[in-house]
């Protein structure tokens, strides 16, 4: 299965915040998304946005990076060791191997040509296609 084939159509952009409290009253007072789960002891939060499957996360840093550059895009798929492999045969750059958050998603970092980062999630809940 190419990548191409194996997008599920969900896409979560995640963002560097110095402070994920007042980061998630904003994005929730200011623009209306809604938390779908906090997990404080990863300082990892992911709200949904207007859009059906376009979620935002937040992850709390120490030390903020310089502004812009700061986005990293998540993109959804429905096996995410096919989609490594494929990308990995394109001689894509990975950071380490998958991670797994047992029962609810899998990730794996990889960069484009420019060293931009971006990540691939399997979400655990859906069943596999």
């Amino acid at each position: 299965m190419n990548l191409k084939e194996n997008f599920d159509g969900g896409l979560t952009c995640g963002f560097n915040v110095s402070d994920i409290q007042k980061s998630m009253k904003w994005y929730q007072e200011v623009l209306g998304f809604e938390l779908i789960y906090y997990m404080e002891e990863l300082g990892w939060c992911e709200l949904q946005s207007p859009v059906d499957r376009v979620n935002v996360g937040l992850s709390q840093v120490e030390k903020m990076p310089p502004p812009g550059g700061n986005a990293v895009m998540t993109w959804g798929v429905k096996d995410i060791e096919a989609a490594r492999k494929d990308l990995k045969r394109k001689g894509v750059k990975f950071d380490g191997d998958i991670r797994t958050i047992e029962g609810m998603v899998k990730l794996a970092t990889f960069y484009d040509i420019d060293g931009n980062c971006f990540m691939l999630y399997q979400d655990l809940s859906l069943p596999k296609k």
